[in-house]
């Protein structure tokens, strides 16, 4: 059995952490296969979205401390060690990333978490970035995720304290896309996720989540985002798909989507304020 199960069906690809048993406890060949995973389905024109969840009742409770060697224990040469190991984040894809969190997301559980576009989580679950109440300091790119994600306020307490909150302050926070019952969790997710496959073009789909991500990194004024958003409508309009979603628009059925982000792709361009 793996560290990570991956299913594909109606252009959404479903990755399972799969070590139920622990509660999903995290592993770096858990994170190893989850980048590859990811790494092939933003290269699979077939997926369309992709779902990432946990088997059982848990999402990721955190660095599995029962492991052979102590995950925050240092490497006397500190040779192969990153805060960042799941590679690509979830927010560096272009196909999108919806997170299920099924149950409790502690620690690296919940920082993988926030690296996804979309977040649905159980209401009664358990979430903390819980790492400096463990002597270290939150991981995954989180000082950079929670601001961006909640503000500044809403990080500090959440990555100073390490406290712990439920699903529905994760929602008041703005953490949660919506939490809902645990039980929902998952069909809730997967119906997300296969909206965007059928009715969202993939080309849209994959520059608009880059051009939202791209720009918060970048720090771009609003004047740099709208001339990028001219050059990316510039890209698009005209193509077969821009005429296809009006033509089904107009015709009332599913659209039928031909543009290939694998083979078409060109990255955004990299505008500067003046």
């Amino acid at each position: 059995m793996t560290d990570l199960a991956v299913t594909k069906a109606d252009g959404v690809a479903l990755l399972t952490l799969n070590r139920p048993e622990r509660r999903n406890a995290y592993t770096s060949t858990m994170g190893d296969e989850l980048g590859r995973a990811y790494r092939r389905c933003d290269d699979d024109d077939e997926i369309r979205a992709i779902v990432l969840t946990g088997a059982g009742e848990a999402f990721c409770v955190g660095a599995d401390f029962a492991a052979s060697a102590n995950p925050f224990e240092k490497d006397s040469d500190g040779a192969g060690f990153t805060a960042s190991p799941i590679n690509p984040a979830a927010f560096e894809l272009r196909t999108p990333v919806i997170a299920a969190v099924n149950g409790h997301a502690i620690g690296i559980g919940l920082t993988m978490a926030l690296q996804a576009d979309i977040r649905i989580m159980a209401t009664d679950a358990r979430y903390a970035v819980a790492q400096v109440r463990r002597g270290v300091i939150g991981d995954c790119m989180s000082h950079w995720t929670l601001p961006h994600l909640v503000g500044g306020t809403v990080a500090a307490d959440l990555l100073l304290t390490g406290r712990t909150f439920d699903g529905a302050e994760a929602a008041t926070m703005g953490i949660a896309t919506r939490a809902v019952p645990a039980s929902d969790v998952l069909d809730q997710a997967m119906a997300v996720a296969r909206d965007i496959a059928v009715n969202v073009a993939p080309m849209s789909a994959a520059l608009s989540k880059r051009l939202l991500w791209d720009t918060m990194a970048k720090g771009y004024q609003p004047r740099d985002v709208a001339r990028l958003e001219t050059e990316l409508h510039e890209r698009v309009m005209g193509t077969p798909d821009a005429r296809e979603g009006v033509t089904a628009f107009l015709e009332r059925r599913a659209p039928r989507w031909t543009l290939s982000v694998s083979r078409e792709w060109a990255s955004l361009p990299d505008i500067r304020s003046d």
